[in-house]
């Protein structure tokens, strides 16, 4: 009476670092003449929004979102 079965817990990458509260995103925009800018944000929805503003851009090539740690 009261054995529990323990489970594998999970292993989450950021539950262990007390210091880490957020995630960080890139944002590359490769532009059509070889260039490249990044810049970081720490909300996706905020990241994916940048990309998607930049892409409407004839002189950007293509602009990709990217989880950086």
């Amino acid at each position: 009476m009261g054995d529990k079965v323990k489970r594998p817990k999970a292993k989450v990458a950021f539950k262990k670092d007390r210091r880490r509260k957020h995630k960080h995103w890139q944002v590359t925009v490769f532009y059509r003449d070889g260039e490249k800018f990044a810049r970081v944000y720490t909300d996706r929805k905020k990241a994916a929004a940048f990309a998607v503003r930049q892409k409407r851009s004839p002189v950007v090539k293509t602009a990709r979102v990217a989880l950086v740690n």
